[in-house]
């Protein structure tokens, strides 16, 4: 038969000898209902039923957190999952990294008794196509938006030391609209832009490395050709002599062309100018 306990005041139940109890207490019902708020200040609660359903919207974890590093979040019991998805037989958590300031999905090595999760590895996480700005994009969202894109106002291409991007064959760089191309790798880094195909419409070249050389290299034994008009800028000093030929342009002197050069193995690297026609025939003439 149903049987009411009802007291004046505090009503409380204590199992075993001393002031906090040393025995436990086994109810056992088909239903256990409490009608007010239920507080557990035990160390652990552990729940074993099959279905848990909570009310709440809103589920809160780490809720009297006062540490400055604790890690929150759910963690999955993987015991006797040894391999499963190619996996090792660690737990796995979805949860905030206090340390890195970032959600994390990961394989971890912690029973979630303490304040850190030890991830071993990061595992995936699937998500639906994108439809908002903010939302998570996925890999395929990613490629399509790569691949159908006809221009960029921005594009970067970095790796770290050791590490190549690579672009196979049938795949094209399109750079359009700017107006430069910028590289920046530290001195002992090089920089090689190979082209199987002419540039046009080139303005200028420039050497950006102060006092540094601008190298124009045929391959084998093939030859830097100019088509047109080359031109020199005036000069105001006299290059240092080496054992390569320099050709520059100074106020033209003796030989009325302005055009000099040097070469150390040439009257011992002095400056020399090129004769211009009408001065070659007045000196052919003179000198008989």
């Amino acid at each position: 038969m149903a049987k009411t306990l009802r007291t004046s005041g505090d009503y409380t139940i204590r199992a075993g000898a001393g002031t906090a109890g040393t025995n436990d207490i086994n109810l056992d019902s088909r239903l256990v209902r409490v009608k007010g708020n239920l507080v557990v200040d035990g160390v652990q609660t552990t729940v074993n039923s099959t279905t848990v359903q909570i009310e709440d919207p809103v589920f809160i974890l780490s809720r009297n957190n006062s540490g400055n590093d604790v890690d929150a979040g759910i963690m999955i019991n993987r015991d006797g999952q040894a391999g499963a998805g190619n996996l090792a037989n660690n737990n796995v958590a979805f949860y905030w990294d206090e340390g890195d300031n970032v959600f994390k999905a990961a394989l971890t090595t912690s029973d979630g008794s303490g304040v850190a999760i030890t991830e071993t590895e990061l595992v995936k996480i699937r998500v639906g196509e994108p439809a908002a700005n903010s939302d998570a994009a996925t890999k395929n969202y990613v490629d399509t938006a790569i691949s159908g894109a006809g221009t960029m106002t921005s594009f970067s291409l970095a790796g770290d030391t050791g590490t190549t991007q690579t672009v196979v064959d049938a795949d094209t760089i399109t750079i359009a609209g700017g107006n430069n191309i910028n590289t920046a790798a530290s001195s002992t880094d090089t920089i090689t832009i190979n082209l199987n195909q002419n540039l046009n419409n080139i303005n200028s070249i420039s050497n950006g490395s102060t006092n540094g050389n601008l190298v124009l290299s045929a391959n084998g034994t093939g030859s830097v050709i100019i088509n047109n008009i080359l031109t020199f800028n005036s000069n105001a000093s006299t290059p240092a002599a080496t054992a390569i030929t320099k050709l520059y342009s100074k106020t033209p002197g003796y030989g009325d062309t302005g055009v000099y050069f040097v070469n150390s193995a040439v009257k011992s690297g002095a400056e020399q100018e090129l004769i211009s026609k009408r001065k070659a025939t007045v000196l052919a003439i003179a000198l008989g």
